[in-house]
């Protein structure tokens, strides 16, 4: 039988629509597209975020959740989103376009200095504590949803899956939603979701920064996932104890015994004057690599 020839495919020349002057693709996902564009109606650089023509209605329902979540939020360190649509039978997000990289990209590199990892960890408590006392929970707090600036700044992204206190449930009560390395224990048992989850991640987060590798992960991504059930993550013995003592307590297995954001945030700025007024000591200013 004669097979069709491969076609490769080409996105349209104008994916988005008219009011865009498209620049360029800036990431592509799993059956999404971002794109550096002007938006002619905000008279503004913006990033464009297009989903797939073929979502479900629980999909859907979770790209409104999206906009709706951060409609109520405003914080300088959170992604803004502006404007919403579709076009051509897909959904799109109008977001805050931020020049610069991931986090998850600048850690391909190596691990961070330990003072930097305070800082940008303390900047990302401090918006989660307002996106916390807004009633969301963001849910997917990883490195490749926190991006870079230009002058190393960090800005939380990608809502798409955060529970609004009080909203009806959009996934099943036994499906896990997030990404495996950075789940909270409770979200891979299936339990209720608080605040505390997105502290969890936010210490695995900090640990990797300082250590450059994630502390749960591995071929298997269902063992690496189920190991944090069984043990709490290693914290380097040569930390500070004060940021030690922050790093078990962010990822206590019980989520009871985690401190709230505004807690994690004070820590970490404490730490932050600290090593300023200590410059001398190197205990802040080199980064942790593991024998």
């Amino acid at each position: 039988m004669r097979q069709r020839p491969y076609i490769a495919y080409e996105p349209p020349s104008q994916p988005l629509p008219a009011r865009f002057q498209v620049g360029g693709l800036l990431g592509r996902g799993v059956g999404t597209e971002v794109y550096d564009a002007f938006d002619e109606e905000l008279d503004c650089e913006v990033a464009v975020k297009l989903f797939p023509a073929d979502l479900d209605a629980t999909a859907c329902r979770r790209i409104a959740d999206e906009a709706q979540a951060l409609d109520r939020l405003n914080h300088r360190r959170l992604v803004s989103v502006y404007d919403g649509g579709i076009h051509l039978g897909r959904p799109y997000l109008v977001m805050q376009l931020i020049r610069g990289t991931s986090l998850s990209k600048r850690l391909r590199q190596g691990p961070l200095l330990m003072a930097e990892s305070v800082v940008i960890v303390a900047l990302l408590a401090d918006a989660l504590s307002h996106v916390h006392a807004q009633g969301v929970v963001h849910r997917d707090v990883k490195p490749s949803n926190i991006l870079l600036d230009e002058g190393g700044l960090p800005h939380l992204s990608d809502f798409g899956i955060a529970l609004l206190a009080g909203q009806t449930r959009v996934t099943a009560v036994d499906e896990v939603i997030g990404t495996p390395a950075y789940l909270a224990p409770e979200q891979i048992l299936g339990g209720a979701l608080g605040p505390s989850v997105d502290i969890y991640a936010l210490g695995l987060v900090l640990l990797e920064c300082i250590t450059g590798y994630r502390e749960f992960d591995g071929p298997n991504k269902l063992e690496a996932a189920l190991a944090r059930l069984s043990r709490d993550p290693e914290v380097p013995d040569e930390l500070p104890g004060p940021l030690a003592g922050l790093l078990r307590a962010m990822t206590a297995r019980e989520p009871g015994r985690r401190p709230t954001a505004l807690h994690c945030f004070n820590t970490l700025s404490g730490l932050v004057a600290n090593a300023v007024e200590e410059a001398e000591t190197v205990s802040l200013s080199m980064p942790w690599r593991p024998s």
